[in-house]
């Protein structure tokens, strides 16, 4: 080979090299599968939702009005008599202060003194709460014990602005969120390096999807350490005298592949006109027709007026009415061959030049029909 084409040569294979790898990463059939860590929940290891009512003050003007609002003008009167403030027996009217409520997620296994982000929401007739201070707020759990306490200055994406003629607005001008507003005073008590066993919990169950997961954890673990209870749980049991604890089985277990299965399903939005269709829908051979009756009428009035100079005659409005009739006559069968594949069913559909409100109709019909091998679902 000469020294003239061997830099070709090494340049081809260069550009050459990703592609094929590229190429055989896409057929390998591990890169067609998820982990287990993003199909299944591991017990224990979850969020749980906070709530409490707080105050936001520092309001250009836009809060609460204290009349419309008496929850409002209580939990004033409360906050400031904890201050030394006696406002008891005398009018307020302040519109700068707004009564909200606070929402956060507590994560898993947070510790005391580890910061979370809060929701805020108007709870009054408040207009706008940007440039608001949320006072101090205790926040609950389902079981009335306080686990967080919110505070700081409010994050508003929305606005609101207008005048007498007219007025604009963007967004949720009463809604907003305070970033690592929220300090977390209490743990939740859960041991797991100590539990004996644990479920596994998948998303979306499926009796396929829990024996694949069993089947990839017994051949990592080398013993029958995993079992499907039922569809959605499967149940996982440490080797004996396994010199690893629960954590560390759990990181193992949960970087395993498994291509997970699922029921051949069409879910249909009627609202929104929203069909998503799943990859294993299949159709027996059926002929469809689709064809609507339209009727448009147009009036085009004309206006008819005496000749010039005439003795008798008046100006009057002649109607003109057109009809035009469409009983789609030119609309064709079209014959769906069995066993079809979810791309050869959309393009059988689409050839009729429906849309989707028709092509929810025509779903439907397959599925009483018979023909349609799949599960529908109607949202």
């Amino acid at each position: 080979m000469s020294q003239l084409l061997r830099p070709v040569y090494k340049t081809a294979f260069r550009f050459l090299f990703p592609l094929l790898l590229a190429m055989s990463m896409a057929t390998d059939p591990v890169y067609a599968a998820s982990r287990i860590k993003d199909i299944v929940s591991i017990e224990g290891v979850r969020n749980n939702m906070l709530v409490g009512y707080g105050l936001v003050v520092g309001l250009n003007g836009t809060g609460d009005s204290l009349r419309n609002s008496p929850f409002t003008k209580q939990s004033l009167e409360a906050m400031l008599e904890r201050l030394g403030v006696n406002t008891r027996n005398s009018s307020m009217n302040t519109d700068n202060v707004a009564a909200v409520m606070v929402t956060a997620d507590l994560a898993a296994y947070a510790r005391k003194g580890n910061r979370i982000d809060v929701s805020i929401s108007s709870l009054g007739d408040a207009e706008d709460l940007r440039g608001g201070t949320l006072l101090v707020t205790p926040l609950m759990a389902a079981d009335g014990e306080v686990y967080a306490i919110a505070q700081g200055s409010l994050q508003i994406a929305g606005f609101s602005a207008g005048g007498d003629g007219a007025s604009i607005t963007q967004g949720v001008p009463t809604a907003g969120r305070i970033p690592n507003g929220a300090i977390v005073e209490k743990e939740i008590k859960y041991n797991l390096t100590k539990m004996p066993s644990l479920h596994l919990s998948l998303q979306n169950p499926d009796f396929t999807t829990a024996r694949r997961i069993a089947t990839a954890i017994n051949n990592k673990m080398g013993s029958s350490t995993a079992t499907p209870l039922d569809p959605g749980t499967v149940l996982f049991v440490p080797p004996q005298n396994s010199p690893k604890n629960m954590v560390q089985l759990v990181t193992e277990i949960e970087q395993l592949y498994v291509e997970p299965d699922q029921k051949a399903r069409v879910v249909i939005d009627e609202r929104s006109g929203i069909i998503v269709i799943g990859q294993d829908v299949r159709v027996s051979e059926v002929a469809i027709a689709q064809g609507n009756l339209t009727i448009r009428v147009t009036e085009t009035p004309q206006v008819s007026q005496p000749s010039p100079f005439a003795e008798q005659g008046e100006t009057v409005v002649v109607p003109r009415t057109e009809l035009e009739v469409d009983d789609g006559s030119a609309e064709k069968l079209a014959v769906l061959k069995p066993g079809i594949s979810l791309q050869e069913l959309v393009d059988g559909l689409n050839a009729l030049g429906i849309g989707p409100r028709d092509m929810i109709a025509i779903l439907q019909a397959l599925k009483l029909s018979g023909a349609l091998q799949a599960e529908i679902e109607v949202m």
